[in-house]
């Protein structure tokens, strides 16, 4: 039997099986990227912001065969994943004009004493061979977000995605190859547990960019050694609704921002602070629109909820919701399941400590929080041990700075959601959300290090 099972999320069939990489192989694709450095070395920018472009264009020309694939593994909707594959191109298109911009700069010697009149000259340097570990809630994206800015860098690539994308994957390497990256720059692998741990811990493997769980980030961390290591974790991301908020728009946020996907993005809206003042107008706003949205097949033009990505996340999810309602929680729309099909779900009264709020939860359920405070709406936004990113809906710009200012995350959006993501602005959080930036230019300095002459 085979290692591993592709399932549709949806319907419950079987896609394909396949057994995963060994780490003799994986060792094997180590030492083809390490021959493979040589070539990164004599391939000057222009060229790979070519190959990145090229790349870019290809991307535009397969979007629908990559939407599906994303559609049929995951279950993302298929307009979803459309969008997903638009934010793809745009990621290699920026990954291909960074890399005519990785400049560095002159330093003169005197600027203190003692007059030495040498001239540093300091560069950015690839890292040498980078390993990217991808999840399967945005799979050609995020890998984008991780091979554009490594090549453009000069570094080779050992690409990982979820097991569950394999052939999106598949196709993404395929395509980078067509656009003129070589084999021995770019080699993909899926292998089990035991291979992982051996690349996380080669010693020829130079930086580890990951996506994902901080559970797993905690493996690879105490796995590494001494390695470049940039995580993007996960986040229970608080979307804040004051009472001169555009309420259509904040619930327009909410649900594209948590209903979108699925709910099983790490920025997604998990918390919703809704002050008194309006709490009563925004849920009734919030559940009139939630109720006009389409659940069910996710290969329909007209789905904006589809399944989760398996049975086991589905259940999880399911319990929280349900400990939720036992601890005093009070349903206010959905709250029913087919299949991995969670209906969208609102509630309001969920105790701070449940853990369907305590904890990130990956899925389409809006907790409704009222606030009057300030000061605690901030304490129980910082009580979170994830800082990724929040949103406030607000015309006060002082209280936006405020919060700015005091809450423990890596951006905040002013009236927007917590799922704001430009692919060229710094992506990334504090705490357990991980550690270093994504965003094309910044990934590209977190790939490479900087290099000193001194003339």
């Amino acid at each position: 039997m085979a290692d591993y099972q592709i399932i549709n999320p949806y319907n419950g069939e079987q896609i394909e099986a396949y057994d995963f990489h060994s780490k003799e192989q994986v060792e094997q694709s180590i030492q083809t990227l390490v021959a493979g450095r040589e070539i990164q070395q004599t391939t000057p920018a222009f060229e790979r912001s070519g190959i990145l472009m090229k790349l870019a264009q290809l991307i535009l020309e397969r979007k629908e065969d990559l939407a599906r694939l994303i559609c049929e593994e995951t279950g993302k909707t298929i307009s979803d994943s459309r969008i997903e594959i638009d934010r793809a191109y745009n990621t290699a298109l920026s990954s291909a004009m960074e890399a005519h911009n990785i400049n560095g700069e002159a330093l003169d010697s005197d600027a203190f004493p003692p007059m030495r009149e040498k001239i540093g000259v300091v560069l950015w340097k690839p890292l040498g061979t980078v390993l990217c570990i991808t999840p399967f809630n945005f799979p050609v994206n995020i890998a984008v977000h991780k091979i554009g800015p490594a090549f453009a860098a000069g570094n080779t690539i050992l690409f990982k995605p979820g097991p569950q994308n394999k052939r999106s994957a598949e196709l993404l390497v395929e395509l980078c190859y067509q656009a003129g990256m070589e084999k021995s720059v770019l080699q993909m692998l899926i292998p089990d547990i035991e291979a992982t741990s051996y690349a996380v811990s080669h010693r020829e493997i130079q930086a580890i960019n990951f996506t994902g769980g901080t559970a797993a980030a905690n493996a690879i961390a105490r796995n590494a050694g001494y390695k470049k290591m940039l995580f993007e974790l996960g986040g229970n991301d608080p979307l804040i609704v004051m009472p001169d908020a555009d309420l259509d728009a904040a619930v327009n946020a909410t649900i594209n921002q948590r209903f979108a996907t699925a709910g099983q993005r790490c920025t997604a809206a998990k918390r919703l602070f809704v002050h008194s003042d309006v709490f009563d107008s925004f849920s009734n706003k919030l559940i009139i629109a939630t109720s006009n949205l389409n659940v069910g097949d996710p290969m329909q033009d007209d789905t904006f909820i589809g399944p989760l990505i398996h049975t086991a996340a589905a259940d999880e999810v399911e319990a929280r919701i349900e400990s939720a309602v036992k601890a005093g929680a009070r349903v206010l729309y959905g709250h029913k399941r087919e299949g991995n099909i969670l209906w969208p779900t609102i509630l309001d009264s969920v105790p701070d400590d449940a853990e369907l709020v305590a904890d990130e939860t990956f899925g389409p359920v809006v907790p409704l929080r009222k606030f009057d405070d300030e000061a605690e709406l901030i304490s129980l936004i910082n009580s979170s041990p994830f800082g990724l990113q929040a949103g406030v809906f607000t015309q006060n710009l002082a209280l936006a700075k405020r919060l700015y200012n005091q809450l423990d995350v890596g951006l905040l959006a002013v009236n927007d959601g917590p799922g704001f993501r430009a692919e060229h602005f710094p992506f990334g959080g504090v705490k357990e959300s991980g550690v270093g930036r994504e965003g094309v230019s910044y990934a590209i300095r977190e790939m490479s290090y900087q290099k000193t002459l001194v003339i």
